[in-house]
């Protein structure tokens, strides 16, 4: 398996994991029979539990163009330094994203995001 596979693997995985963060937050919010149930009604979760719900949205808003410059990279081929380069930051960035967002720190997390993004940018130049 590529590097950039285990970065698309790694991402998958924090994209699981950011749930079982934000959930138990917003359980104390609401109680845990309102989010067990079917969630007509709840309140939006707010503080670490609405970040951290927010964090996990814009990860899966990401991840999906991640995703599929990370597997056509692959079906073409094309796997370098700068694949492996942009896939790894992409990570790294959003690991940093998710832990700023839900700590609340406003600028470093929107540097992580762009700093993803740029990742994602250097693996579709190497298609290109």
């Amino acid at each position: 398996m590529t590097s950039e596979l285990w970065a698309l693997l790694w991402s998958a995985i924090l994209c699981l994991a950011l749930p079982a963060l934000y959930g138990p937050l917003h359980a104390r919010q609401i109680g845990q029979a309102a989010l067990i149930g079917n969630r007509e009604g709840i309140p939006e979760p707010t503080g670490a539990a609405g970040r951290g719900l927010r964090a996990h949205r814009n990860l899966v808003e990401n991840l999906l163009p991640f995703a599929i410059v990370v597997l056509i990279a692959r079906a073409a081929g094309i796997s370098n330094a700068m694949t492996v380069l942009g896939a790894w930051l992409f990570l790294g960035a959003r690991v940093i994203h998710a832990g700023c967002y839900i700590a609340g720190i406003t600028g470093i997390r929107t540097l992580a995001w762009l700093t993803g993004v740029a990742g994602i940018i250097l693996i579709i130049a190497q298609i290109f």
